[in-house]
């Protein structure tokens, strides 16, 4: 399907420089783009594609001025990172989508799918599942017993859904998920030995929420692990038993959420944090890659390193650990000098 620029400022609410009736039926990166593409700059870093560029459409933030000429046409708009991801949604849903449910996979005979839907070769339906509209079930997902999705939600191959689990609307369980699985809840007995302790719990995952390719949310020993309508988590992230994440709160690939965690609304969570269990992390808290929490943080704070701490003082540390392997040599040049002050002091 091909638009022209004339189409997608109005669609976008954007200023058109240029050839209004450029047209454009894909999408592409600035530093290779072809005619007949779209493409966008939001790094000020990349500028110098956009004299270079062979796409058709460019689109640019309203304060872009070019210090040389650009042949393709600009489209002006206040974010355009934004304005392409709204453009990218809309070409997602121009295209055709499957239905129906194909003959060899499993839908109990008391599960309900809802209209609209596809379910994939070789998926698996529990029983009492309840699926509603628009919704895609791609091949060999597993959905256990008393599963509840709701409108407009994707779960990918060989995603799993574990009993009890409920998934709201317009969601997306990316490849290889596991949602619904034990917690790590062990206790050892007299003799030592670990004893597993049942998790009776589910997850409950609310509206508008992605789940990356391979992240693991564990149920609840008791009530309900919690993922709160808005949040975006990366691949490779592990949530633990009973753990709730905040509204529109993201997370980065390999964090990990200990058990009875709370994380507040609006944070934003680096790649390999590790936090520990049964700890408060406040509202729109952001937290650097490799961060080390041991404890509760305030809403608002920054921080990083291992045990973290605030962002700034890190940063200064940062400086002296550079510095480090001279401040040991000159620590024990003074030790020395001091000794021998010590043994002329005797001498004398």
């Amino acid at each position: 399907m091909e638009f022209t620029a004339q189409q997608i400022a109005d669609f976008l609410k954007g200023s058109i420089v240029g050839d209004p009736l450029a047209q454009v039926s894909d999408f592409s990166r600035i530093e290779n783009g072809r005619p007949g593409t779209l493409t966008f700059l939001a790094n000020p870093k990349y500028e110098h594609f956009i004299y270079e560029t062979n796409a058709s459409i460019v689109l640019v933030n309203n304060d872009f001025a070019p210090t040389g000429e650009v042949k393709a046409t600009l489209i002006k708009v206040p974010n355009a990172y934004s304005s392409l991801a709204a453009l990218m949604s809309l070409a997602e849903q121009a295209k055709q989508r499957r239905t129906g449910i194909d003959s060899t996979a499993f839908v109990a005979v008391n599960a309900t799918v809802g209209n609209n839907c596809y379910v994939g070769p070789f998926a698996y339906i529990g029983d009492s599942t309840v699926i509603g509209d628009d919704c895609r079930i791609y091949p060999g997902a597993y959905l256990g017993d008393r599963v509840s999705i709701a409108d407009n939600t994707t779960i990918y191959p060989h995603a799993c859904i574990y009993s009890g689990c409920v998934i709201g609307s317009n969601c997306m369980i990316h490849a290889g998920a596991v949602i619904g699985a034990d917690g790590f809840g062990f206790a050892p007995d007299k003799q030592g030995e670990y004893q597993k302790i049942p998790q009776l719990g589910n997850v409950v995952i609310e509206d508008n929420v992605e789940i990356g390719a391979n992240t693991t949310i564990d149920r609840a020993v008791i009530g309900s692990t919690i993922i709160r309508k808005g949040v975006k988590l990366d691949n490779l992230i592990m949530v633990a038993h009973n753990v709730e994440i905040g509204e529109n709160t993201v997370l980065a690939a390999q964090a990990g959420i200990s058990g009875s965690s709370k994380v507040g609304a609006g944070c934003m969570i680096g790649g390999q944090v590790g936090l520990s269990g049964h700890i408060t992390v406040g509202d729109k808290a952001q937290i650097g890659a490799q961060a080390g929490i041991l404890g509760s943080i305030e809403a608002g704070a920054r921080v990083l390193g291992s045990p973290a701490i605030p962002i700034r003082q890190y940063l200064r540390s940062s400086v002296i650990f550079e510095k480090l392997p001279e401040l040991y040599r000159t620590i024990g040049q003074l030790q020395k000098d001091i000794e021998e002050l010590k043994i002329n002091k005797n001498k004398s």
